[in-house]
């Protein structure tokens, strides 16, 4: 997909050297990616899961097996380090978050420990992956929600656990500018999907789970969906592609240093509207029953994007189709590897 957006001037040379935590997953493996194509020949990549198990290996990157809530490992991650960009976190779709919210809160050792290291390094920039779960839920009672806006953070009541944990870790990278002068950059992602990301296993997020779940009605016989909730909730979905170019876009931004940004797309949708695209996609219609017990999240939530466009001259652009079916074709191909018993993307 080509993507028209204004120049992005890094200041990086080719050898710099770039690391990237969280890249055994499926944003981070997606950004190591990016900048190997880009012509980057020094990349550092490093995730807790064992290596077999990444979701991409990039030929030509070092890639570390090691857990960044350990602060000696974030000391030999950072060492050399230009830019850091910082992915690494556990999370998950709302069946992952609202069921381990103490795991989800440990991430701030991973942020605490690595933007230390990254400044004793020397980096230049440093980038943090937070979360439109920072958002104050009071403002997302409704399906109908107003877009976000970064303002909208404050007065604080972030989504227990996770967005709790990402409001802190902002904060930790305005301080590390304001006292001790390190270039941090932090973007509020809005619910990624795409290839290579996680679809089965009690992580993925709604659309990957739609998919999954089209492609085992298909392949069962048994023409039936089951969602969570009752369809009404609205999110926006952004996809992959938009997400890397956004991350470069911010991190090389004079305008937005230590300053919290959305990104993500303002096409709201539906739960039932993305289960009747999906099944579009697929050429299939199911019957559809509702598990109201089921996480759910808020009932609304979307990205006002009129921060970035000013600033950056650029918002994600990929629409939910275009992406959903890209999305969807990936998926498919790993449901029928997982069946012929081959290794596939999980969590």
């Amino acid at each position: 997909m080509t993507v028209s957006h204004p120049p992005i001037e890094r200041g990086l040379r080719s050898d710099d050297l770039i690391v990237i935590t969280g890249a055994g997953g499926f944003i981070g493996g997606s950004l190591a990616r990016y900048f190997h194509d880009l012509g980057y020949s020094r990349i550092r990549a490093v995730d807790r899961k064992p290596l077999p198990d990444w979701y991409q290996r990039v030929e030509g990157v070092e890639c570390l097996s090691m857990d960044l809530s350990e602060k000696e490992n974030c000391i030999r991650a950072a060492e050399g380090a230009i830019e850091v960009y910082n992915l690494a976190a556990d999370m998950g779709g709302m069946g992952f978050i609202e069921h381990f919210r103490v795991e989800c809160l440990r991430s701030i050792l991973v942020n605490t420990h690595m933007i230390e290291a990254a400044w004793r390094a020397g980096a230049r920039r440093y980038f943090f992956s937070s979360s439109a779960c920072a958002y104050n839920t009071d403002l997302q009672k409704n399906p109908n929600v107003l877009a976000l806006k970064e303002s909208d953070a404050y007065p604080a009541m972030s989504e227990r656990g996770y967005g709790w944990e990402k409001l802190i870790s902002e904060m930790f990278c305005q301080e590390y500018w304001a006292e001790r002068g390190l270039e941090t950059h932090i973007a509020r992602f809005h619910n990624i999907y795409g290839p290579h990301g996680t679809w089965f296993g009690g992580r993925e997020k709604a659309p990957a789970a739609m998919c999954r779940k089209v492609l085992e009605a298909l392949d069962s016989g048994n023409l039936h969906i089951e969602i969570w909730g009752d369809g009404t909730q609205t999110r926006s979905f952004c996809f992959i592609e938009d997400c890397v170019l956004g991350i470069d876009m911010i991190m090389h931004s004079d305008k937005l240093i230590a300053t919290p940004i959305n990104l993500g797309s303002s096409e709201l949708i539906s739960i039932n509207d993305l289960a009747g695209m999906v099944e579009s996609i697929a050429g299939v219609k199911l019957e559809r029953s509702y598990d109201l017990n089921a996480p759910k999240g808020v009932a609304g939530r979307n990205s006002d994007n009129t921060m970035i466009q000013s600033i950056l001259g650029w918002e994600p652009k990929t629409p939910l189709r275009t992406g959903m079916e890209k999305t969807y074709a990936w998926i498919s191909g790993q449901y029928a590897d997982r069946k012929a018993g081959k290794r596939v993307v999980k969590d």
